[in-house]
């Protein structure tokens, strides 16, 4: 029987779309981190980040692997777990009958993950006393993005150390499938929904249409995005 691997993964985007970048970590058998790696993507989401990072954790682990894949992106979890089957019977298409967004990537993961055994558990970002390998992903993947350059453990590379701003999210900074310095104004409350005007144009969470800067968004549960998308994908 094999020995169930502990992960975490991240992805970053500086403004949403803007430089992005991703990264993963692998624990040893101790619990400390054993193995890493990260990647530039150049102008790309945040949803794009973090999707690419687990497709890239996946990837380098051999088919059979038993894991634990940890998160704080809740968008990712979701649509590799909940929507994508709901996706593939409607034909690539959300329940509001939209293609559904980085379709290649959930297609990618969704292959990969028939071929090893992952449970997934969601980490909040940012938090005092956190999970120690979603920080050290946290801070790869930041840094992958801002440097637009490759880094990893069998590169010689040493391991990031997580920024102390790292260790709690800042005031009005969105949680779960939010990114903390997002450039976003602080959020209010409209009719119970945490709302906030964009400062950069985006992509909603759920649908994956794009937002101009200026315009309303709100704090869904797989991130930021139009009101309308409350229901979910």
């Amino acid at each position: 029987m094999s020995t169930r691997i502990i992960a975490a993964c991240d992805g970053a985007s500086k403004g949403n779309p803007g430089p992005a970048g991703w990264a993963w970590v692998i624990a040893g058998p101790t619990g400390e981190p054993e193995r890493w790696a990260a990647g530039p993507l150049g102008r790309a989401t945040n949803n794009v980040g973090e999707l690419t990072a687990l497709e890239r954790l996946l990837a380098a682990v051999a088919p059979g692997t038993a894991m634990e894949v940890r998160m704080d992106s809740q968008y990712a979890m979701k649509a590799v777990t909940q929507w994508l089957p709901g996706w593939k019977r409607n034909g690539w298409r959300t329940s509001g009958n939209k293609p559904v967004a980085n379709r290649e990537l959930v297609e990618t993961i969704d292959a990969l993950l028939g071929q090893r055994d992952v449970s997934f558990v969601y980490v909040p970002a940012h938090q005092v006393g956190g999970d120690p390998l979603n920080a050290i992903a946290d801070q790869a993947a930041s840094d992958a993005a801002t440097g637009q350059s490759a880094a990893g453990s069998e590169r010689g590379d040493a391991l990031p150390v997580p920024s102390p701003t790292r260790a709690a999210p800042a005031r009005g900074a969105a949680s779960g499938g939010g990114r903390a310095g997002s450039g976003r104004s602080a959020p209010r409350k409209a009719g119970g929904a945490r709302t906030l005007k964009a400062k950069y144009p985006g992509r909603c969470a759920p649908c994956g249409r794009p937002y101009a800067a200026g315009a309303t968004i709100s704090k869904l549960d797989e991130g930021w995005g139009h009101e309308e998308c409350r229901t979910g994908a």
